[in-house]
């Protein structure tokens, strides 16, 4: 069986049979691009599924991951999804001791786009952890902080205030 035709169905809010494929990903290095291709499946849940099982794999495995990292900063953060967007956010931090120079360039600019065109509140809360820690130039984060600072959304602006404390120090 496919990993799309396992991760297809059920509930959206679900794992579904995520935590199958990932057993099945840690027993065999090899079907980690098995999964990584299932991001081109249509069926935007099977995309969210597939982020779900790469982050858990990646918690285990970081140095397979960043065997596909050019993968993941090219093809899959261009697609227009917010669970895949938040979960890469998670992922450049799970692996960023393993990236290059170029690498850890390319992370930050995803990052930073996010932190400046998306809505999602789960890809703006994880973009600005994950700056906050990692960006090198973290006073180039202040003015879209300020503006998340003042959100609508409860989780937004109080990420945002703790992300300002942070680079304040």
């Amino acid at each position: 069986m496919t990993f799309e035709a396992m991760l297809t169905g059920g509930h959206p809010n679900s794992l579904g049979n995520t935590l199958d494929v990932v057993e099945l990903v840690l027993s065999d290095e090899r079907r980690l691009q098995e999964l990584i291709d299932t991001y081109g499946s249509a069926d935007e849940v099977v995309r969210l599924r597939v982020s779900s099982a790469l982050k858990r794999v990646t918690i285990e495995h970081p140095e397979w991951t960043v065997d596909h990292m050019d993968r993941l900063l090219s093809e899959v953060a261009g697609i227009d999804q917010p669970s895949t967007q938040w979960t890469l956010a998670l992922i450049f931090d799970l692996t960023w001791q393993l990236l290059s120079t170029t690498q850890r360039t390319q992370a930050l600019s995803i990052m930073r786009a996010n932190l400046s065109h998306h809505d999602d509140w789960i890809v703006l809360n994880n973009s600005m952890k994950v700056l906050v820690k990692r960006d090198p130039d973290p006073d180039a984060l202040r003015p879209h902080l300020d503006r998340h600072a003042t959100d609508r959304r409860k989780s937004v602006a109080g990420q945002a205030r703790k992300a300002l404390a942070a680079i304040s120090k």
